[in-house]
């Protein structure tokens, strides 16, 4: 009975490596698996026919598979595993006495009766030890690493023109800068170890049963005066004492459940202390509270009750004058900007939905009195005026959903722009739209007038937005003081720009893009920038391609060769196009963390291709499932993660680092696998596999970083130097948030994370707040 189950087992192995290895090569990939089908069924005949070549045949094939394995990926484990785990497992069945006996009864008698039977097995043997020490070998062996250690301070007195207290935490990025360094120092790498909890609470917000799928967790709180100030996903406001997490005030501005959001979240509030009123008086200190509605409303720092005097009653509706006001497709996720007496706004449009959107304007209020001082509407840049009661902003114009940065003393405002709805077509674009669409752009803080733009993907097709707030900071190149801008990007470019006049400081190359496949009429981009300080991930190949074992390895090869695929930025099509990176981004809205003294960059990179498909809507039968509708558009579109026939990637790990690199020269010096899969399978193993993650890293002037993100519930802290984790806390739910810290009165410095989840990756949901210090004497 054995047998015959080990001859179906390895002959249904060997068709179906056999068959597809056939469909790989007349796509034009590997031959290898054809050739082992061939030897799986080779095998599953001697098996049959029990017959001691069988060993011989099995022995040899894993050898074969083991120098192929070798030559195609070197010592990585996970790939090897992918590749030769199931063939080796087989090896050390065929060993089983069930199997093994039969075979060599029949043909030498019973073994024990028989010497020569006995070295029947061991040409297998051999094979199957040779392979546990080359799996042994690559246990400790790490290819993907970059080894080395970041610069010490260059610019001591980078922070000096700082306006926020050292102990505090004023704005989203700390200051208007965003550059989510601290110049705490009380946290080293020497006692970051020792690290404990020093108080948890809950909100009291979680997600509802008619919330939308993305509603999250991705708060960074603000600390002025031992007070924290809090966002969470349904737009409550929140004060608690930063010693003890003691709530102070909670305003909940009552946002109703809408199904047409795509997201239901709060990054952050705006602090802002008014200097004309003095000391005591009511609202001198604000709050102002972005909604998932559409709404600002400005509260009472103290107390958490409306300021009336602002806006209307307390509250600007962000929805005035735009063309198209469906309830819940437009609405901020972010931060406003307080910089120069105004305050400025962008706002979140639905990716997908319709050609009848919001329009994505950026407009300046006096933060006092809610006043419009200006307005830059993409689709119409050159008019900055106020428009009238009357009219409305430009539709579907490129929108800025993530946080802005702000530069006092040059006068500008830096806005990291989207793209055009739809994201996939851009076939009806005017040409003001294509100049903003995925850029940086400064803006003049009293006119809103464009003072430069850098954009970072011309002619986007791939909703690769500028997603996250561009850090400030001056640099010393060639022994000039130079004023700085760095600009993370989706695609995995980090623009290092003059803030001033919007010219690269590290080199930017155009280099040329994929030209084949793409909608009729598309006026696709020859060339793509590229920075010196670039991670852009190589070309997916066959090599690349992952799974469980090699049957669903061997699946994902053959899918890489049906879509269109000629490396980062091939056009959409309806056949279908890998996008890798994809539009999860390798930089997200966590933006990155530098270091102004020792001008260095600390970065979460994340690898994750996805697909995207245009579906036509005249095809009958089109698919409504699962795809995003773009009303008023020929085509809809559908995306998915690229994952093989188990629901397991098809790309191979690592998915996630943590990165060092330094801002002068553009050089990565270090760079590491970053997070486990314990809260991403069913037995919590916790294997460090160097997974997803969403959410932005800090610095401190102690020479530490600290994360939380990954796809598992953990928050860690990092040697800025070398990028070596020094320690980690679990958290009670997913962390998809960015850290900050602060130093109360009392002289103790705090890390605090929140940690409710994302609904988006799946990660543990959650209303907490969490707050880290060393122990007391320390």
């Amino acid at each position: 009975m054995m047998i015959v189950l080990t001859t179906l087992i390895f002959a249904a192995i060997g068709l179906f490596l056999g068959g597809g290895g056939i469909w790989l090569i007349v796509l034009g990939g590997s031959w290898f698996y054809l050739i082992a089908g061939v030897a799986f069924l080779a095998t599953a005949f001697l098996i049959f026919t029990r017959n001691p070549l069988a060993y011989w045949v099995y022995g040899a094939t894993i050898l074969v598979t083991l120098a192929w394995a070798l030559l195609e990926v070197g010592f990585d484990w996970w790939q090897l595993g992918a590749r030769g785990g199931l063939v080796v497992l087989l090896g050390l069945w065929m060993f089983l006495p069930w199997v093994r006996r039969p075979i060599l009864r029949d043909q030498y008698g019973f073994p024990e009766q028989n010497p020569t039977a006995r070295g029947g097995p061991w040409p297998l043997a051999g094979a199957v030890a040779l392979s546990i020490i080359v799996a042994a070998i690559s246990l400790f062996t790490d290819p993907h690493a970059i080894n080395g250690s970041l610069p010490g301070i260059r610019n001591a007195d980078a922070s000096a023109s700082e306006r926020v207290p050292a102990d505090e935490w004023h704005a989203y990025g700390r200051s208007e800068k965003g550059q989510r360094y601290s110049p705490l120092d009380q946290i080293t790498p020497d006692n970051i170890g020792d690290l404990e909890l020093a108080w948890q609470i809950q909100t009291g917000d979680m997600k509802g049963p008619n919330d939308v799928v993305e509603t999250t967790y991705e708060n960074t709180p603000l600390m002025i005066g031992d007070t924290l100030y809090v966002c969470t996903p349904h737009s409550w406001a929140m004060a608690f004492d930063a010693r003890t997490g003691d709530q102070k005030w909670k305003f909940d501005p009552e946002v109703p459940v809408d199904g047409n959001r795509q997201h239901q979240t709060c990054r952050g509030v705006t602090y802002y202390d008014d200097p004309d009123l003095a000391e005591g008086e009511r609202c001198k200190t604000r709050v102002y509270l972005p909604t998932s509605d559409a709404r600002l409303i400005a509260l009472n720092a103290e107390d958490g009750t409306i300021c009336e005097d602002f806006a209307d009653n307390g509250t600007l509706h962000l929805e005035t004058n735009m063309p198209y006001k469906t309830q819940g497709y437009y609405y901020s996720t972010s931060a406003p900007l307080a910089i120069a007496g105004k305050i400025i706004v962008g706002g979140a449009v639905n990716d997908n939905y319709s050609t009848q959107s919001p329009s994505g304007v950026i407009r300046a209020y006096d933060i006092d009195t809610g006043e419009l001082i200006w307005n830059f509407d993409t689709g119409n840049p050159d008019r900055t005026a106020p428009i009238g009661p009357d009219e409305t902003y430009t539709r579907n114009s490129p929108n800025s959903w993530s946080v802005m940065s702000g530069d006092s003393d040059l006068g500008l405002v830096y806005v990291p722009f989207g793209n055009r709805v739809p994201d996939q077509i851009g076939l009806n674009r005017s040409p003001s739209e294509e100049k903003y669409s995925s850029s940086v752009t400064a803006l003049d803080v009293e006119t809103g007038e464009p003072a430069w733009v850098f954009q970072g993907v011309h002619h986007d097709l791939w909703d690769m937005d500028v997603p996250a707030q561009p850090p400030l900071l001056d640099l010393t190149i060639d022994g000039e003081t130079v004023p700085a801008l760095v600009m993370p990007t989706k695609q995995g470019e980090v623009f290092v720009l003059n803030r001033e006049t919007g010219e690269p400081i590290l080199p930017v190359t155009e280099e040329p893009a994929p030209q084949d496949g793409g909608l009729e009429g598309e006026n696709l981009s020859p060339t793509q920038p590229v920075s010196a300080l670039s991670f852009k991930p190589p070309k997916l190949t066959g090599r690349d391609m992952w799974g469980a074992s090699l049957l669903d390895q061997l699946a994902c090869r053959i899918k890489l060769k049906q879509y269109n695929y000629e490396g980062r930025y091939t056009p959409p099509s309806t056949n279908g196009t890998i996008v890798y990176p994809g539009n999860f981004g390798t930089l997200n809205w966590g933006s990155v963390a530098v270091d102004p003294e020792r001008q260095v960059m600390f970065a979460m990179p994340v690898y994750m291709a996805y697909t995207s498909t245009l579906v036509p809507k005249s095809k009958p039968g089109a698919p409504t499932q699962g795809i995003n509708s773009n009303n008023g558009s020929p085509y809809a579109v559908a995306f998915t993660t690229l994952l093989g026939p188990l629901g397991v990637p098809c790309q191979a790990p690592p998915w996630g680092y943590v990165a060092g690199a330094d801002l002068t020269t553009g050089e990565i010096v270090w760079k590491h696998k970053n997070g486990t899969i314990q809260d991403m399978n069913p037995l919590g193993l916790k294997i460090r596999m160097g997974v997803p993650g969403i959410g932005g890293p800090i610095i401190t002037k102690g020479g530490v970083a600290f994360l939380g993100a990954a796809m598992d519930n953990y928050i860690r802290g990092y040697d800025l130097t070398s990028g070596e984790q020094l320690w980690e806390a679990r958290l009670p739910a997913g962390g998809q948030a960015t850290p900050m810290t602060y130093e109360t009165s009392d002289g103790t410095q705090y890390v605090l994370i929140v940690a409710g989840g994302h609904g988006s990756v799946g990660t543990e949901t959650g209303d907490y707040i969490l707050a880290y210090k060393l122990p007391d004497g320390t």
